[in-house]
């Protein structure tokens, strides 16, 4: 197996008295999808906050590519190719896809003028690397997407940058039948491609198609890492819900003893 790209090793982080992360050890690998589940308050979202430079640490390590890095802010995350893809998206509707690709990127001419043209190359070229089909022009305005196509030119934008690892937020959420399956399609090639990909979802439908390991919290703690291969969707849900499952005979704090 090849060493992780993205690492968190004793990860705590407590708001006032409230300890939200208890030693939290997690990996992200290289050509694979993570799939990181946990009810509603387990510490998914903090966890990510930490990752993306929003929320301190207060003690542990997170490491890149092996080495220790400190993570201050968003773009400190993105410098080291770490790239978010919100639930919202952060999409602006009265923009088109390329100036929503490049929003606050924006590449110039001289130092003042955009350069259009590169941008627009650039995010056709994007597309293409990633076999998107359902966009018929760069210049298409957002605002008149389907949920898939918007889903689409969030991520696209997360990778244009060179980006190694991807944090995927509830993706496929509120996307009908035949978007939900343009979407996956995507997530599995960006790890196809060599990126680390972490996939937050309650869709455990979602998370046993396209995960090669599944990593459940349970109140601010690994309950299990585990191949989604060797598990069935009873008893990741039973991680979620109970923080262990007799079946695989692993408890809280038992983390890739399946592995």
């Amino acid at each position: 197996m090849s060493e992780p790209l993205l690492s968190a090793r004793g990860l705590n982080k407590s708001f006032g008295p409230v300890h939200v992360l208890h030693d939290v050890d997690f990996d992200v690998y290289p050509g694979e999808v993570t799939a990181l589940v946990g009810d509603n308050g387990a510490g998914k979202s903090t966890l990510v906050k930490c990752f993306a430079g929003i929320n301190s640490v207060d003690s542990g390590q997170i490491l890149f590519e092996g080495k220790p890095v400190t993570i201050t802010d968003p773009r400190s995350a993105s410098a080291l190719g770490i790239e978010f893809v919100y639930q919202d998206l952060a999409l602006a509707d009265n923009l088109d896809i390329t100036q929503n690709m490049f929003l606050g990127r924006e590449i110039r001419k001289m130092g003042m003028f955009l350069a259009d043209g590169e941008m627009e190359r650039q995010a056709r070229e994007t597309l293409a690397s990633l076999s998107v089909r359902t966009v018929s022009s760069v210049r298409q305005q957002v605002a008149n997407l389907s949920g898939g196509q918007r889903q689409t030119v969030a991520i696209a934008k997360a990778v244009l940058w060179n980006s190694k690892v991807v944090f995927l937020d509830e993706p496929t959420a509120a996307l009908g039948v035949a978007q939900t399956r343009q979407v996956l399609d995507l997530v599995r090639r960006l790890a196809d491609q060599g990126r680390g990909v972490v996939l937050i979802s309650h869709n455990m439908n979602d998370v046993k198609e396209v995960a090669d390991r599944v990593a459940a919290l349970f109140l601010g703690r690994v309950a299990a890492e585990v191949k989604t291969a060797d598990t069935t969707t009873t008893q990741i849900v039973e991680l979620i819900t109970s923080g262990r499952t007799g079946d695989l005979g692993l408890s809280k704090a038992t983390t890739n003893e399946v592995m």
